[in-house]
């Protein structure tokens, strides 16, 4: 009933379209109860390719409209949940008025959804953690910087002004879950100093991370540009004694122009970082593969 209204059609017809689009796929689409019903699995699975569909013709929409216009002002920008919070904002900020996006917007997704959604072309810009090894990519820069280590602000090792692996590894730690990208370099630190924390909370962003480390959960380690990007009041942010590299990059889709607005952010983006964090490194894109190396060689 509820979609009928917003489709501005009757509840059987509504109905009507989702059996024949039901006897079309040749899967159910939801789990009927009674009055009740439930969406299946599949249908979770197409709604978000769907979902992704839409964008893209949403983003057509805006386009043709701004080519109409002869407005170059419209902006698509994708990034994990930690550089959307902590770094696009003041990049976008910066940029010179002229440049300033009158069309924005702004997601964040996996490392895996970013990348796919620049190969589909939905977005005009996407920032993410490595690895970026693509040949759909475009790769403009890659940063590295340190990770840090993120603590209640009463902890007894709020007063330490660098801590150690072997300090980190007698405590509680938070941290990302994935083993495939920044977690498994917090791994190998400890393993390249033989030791082993004794016991590690998991979660998915750095913000959640942080968050639980201001509740007394333990210590999170965490990117940087969280920790310094997004700073929360009752933590302080210490930095580690090993250095864990944090890389990520600036990619769009391979072969596609960018725009005046597009391009201007691609060397906000860099200054904005480097602000942040001063100590930054800017690599160019062609030393990708010796960075992997750095990342997963044994």
């Amino acid at each position: 009933t509820g979609a009928g209204q917003m489709l501005g059609r009757s509840q059987p017809t509504v109905t009507r379209l989702i059996q024949e689009l039901e006897q079309e796929l040749g899967f159910a689409l939801f789990e009927r109860s009674g009055p009740k019903v439930t969406p299946t699995q599949k249908a979770f699975q197409l709604s978000a390719e769907v979902d992704s569909a839409l964008q893209g013709v949403r983003h057509v929409q805006q386009r043709a409209l701004n080519i109409a216009r002869d407005e170059n002002l419209s902006l698509r920008v994708v990034a994990t949940p930690a550089l959307a919070a902590g770094l696009l904002p003041p990049a976008i900020a910066r940029l010179p008025a002229d440049l300033r996006p009158q069309q924005l917007q702004i997601q964040s997704l996996t490392p895996e959804g970013v990348v796919q959604a620049v190969l589909a072309k939905t977005v005009d810009l996407g920032v993410v953690s490595l690895p970026l090894e693509h040949r759909g990519l475009e790769v403009h820069w890659i940063g590295e910087a340190s990770c840090v280590a993120v603590l209640a602000e009463d902890s007894p090792l709020a007063s330490e002004s660098v801590l150690s692996m072997q300090t980190l590894a007698q405590h509680t730690l938070i941290s990302i879950s994935n083993p495939f990208r920044f977690r498994r370099r917090i791994n190998k630190a400890f393993e390249d100093l033989g030791s082993e924390p004794q016991h590690i909370l998991e979660t998915n962003t750095s913000l959640t991370a942080m968050q639980m480390a201001r509740a007394g959960l333990g210590v999170a380690l965490v990117d940087p540009f969280t920790a310094f990007g997004v700073p929360l009041n009752g933590v302080v942010v210490r930095p580690i004694e090993s250095t864990i590299p944090f890389f990520f990059g600036l990619i769009s889709a391979f072969a596609s122009p960018l725009s005046d607005v597009a391009q201007a952010l691609v060397e906000s983006l860099q200054a904005s970082s480097q602000e942040l964090l001063p100590g930054m490194i800017i690599h160019p894109a062609n030393r990708h593969d010796a960075l992997m190396q750095r990342i997963y060689a044994s």
